[in-house]
């Protein structure tokens, strides 16, 4: 019988025999209607660790929470809640939802000093053109798409810890900024993993915890929908929708850098949802295929 516990078993003596280098791994299966069965283990103390890309998930759901109360249109072109900004060519069309899929067109290699690269990371941005919908993955799509939002909820930080994170119970939590008071957005938040793991069953259960809607169940599809295919990528890089990688096998995930995952099970009859946070970039991509064929194997 499969069990969370004998997931996290088999996920924990592949790390031993890896050398993986992971954290925390927390499993969750159940659901519809019954009762969650969990399973947590630990390499490391049980500190706060910046869980990377997997804050663009908390950025669509930030997005679909106020699309929710009408505060946003993410299929509105971003020119009419940035009115003082110059655009480059193209760019005055692209809307939220291109942002939040990375299919803006718009070219800016990423750089780990963008926040403080620029006096204004999001003006850069969108003052030089756009190719159309090309994918092109890049931090600074997800940090302009959040300075959208701000524009209609206020601080976004504010806002997230207000209608997310504190019903979900998460206390406490900071957002790195920019040298503007603006959230990083793609990045900058640090979560424990049975925190990243709340946001796991939060998005399973298609918006719902506790009985309680926090938003609804088409955002948190859209992070595994409507995807843009690419070409020419490595497993597991072929898809990418709000926010969500495509694969590997029948897994869809959020995915940080050096190894913060979300991992959920896509198949039909599938309702788990594996947490690993880590400090193992180039291990990440193999520990996801192996807990994809774990699933296969167990389902």
């Amino acid at each position: 019988m499969t069990t969370a516990t004998s997931i996290l078993d088999a996920i924990v003596r592949h790390v031993d025999d890896t050398g993986f280098g992971a954290h925390g791994l927390h499993v969750r299966t159940g659901g519809d209607g019954t009762a969650d069965d969990v399973a947590e283990h630990r390499w490391t103390p049980d500190v706060r660790e910046e869980i990377h890309s997997a804050a663009k998930g908390v950025c669509v759901l930030a997005t679909g929470i106020a699309a929710d109360d009408g505060l946003v249109d993410v299929d509105e072109p971003i020119a009419d809640a940035l009115p003082g900004f110059a655009f480059g060519d193209g760019v005055e069309q692209v809307t939220l939802r291109h942002l939040l899929t990375m299919t803006s067109g718009i070219d800016m290699p990423w750089s780990a000093t963008e926040l403080t690269d620029w006096p204004d990371l999001a003006a850069e941005f969108l003052r030089r053109p756009s190719r159309g919908r090309v994918f092109q993955y890049a931090n600074v799509s997800t940090y302009t798409a959040m300075r959208v939002l701000e524009t209609r909820v206020g601080d976004v930080g504010t806002f997230v810890s207000r209608r997310l994170f504190d019903p979900l119970g998460i206390d406490d939590v900071e957002w790195s900024r920019c040298a503007n008071g603006y959230v990083a957005a793609g990045e900058g938040l640090a979560l424990r993993t049975e925190e990243l793991a709340r946001l796991g069953r939060l998005i399973r259960d298609g918006g719902v915890v506790d009985g309680q809607r926090i938003v609804s169940a088409r955002w948190c599809d859209a992070m595994h929908s409507d995807w843009v295919e690419r070409e020419g990528t490595g497993p597991g890089y072929h898809r990418y929708a709000m926010a969500g990688w495509g694969g590997p096998g029948q897994l869809w995930r959020l995915h940080g850098a050096y190894g913060q995952m979300l991992l959920f099970d896509d198949h039909p009859d599938g309702d788990t949802v594996v947490t690993i946070t880590a400090d193992d970039h180039f291990g990440a991509d193999a520990m996801a295929a192996f807990v994809a064929e774990e699933l296969a194997r167990q389902r």
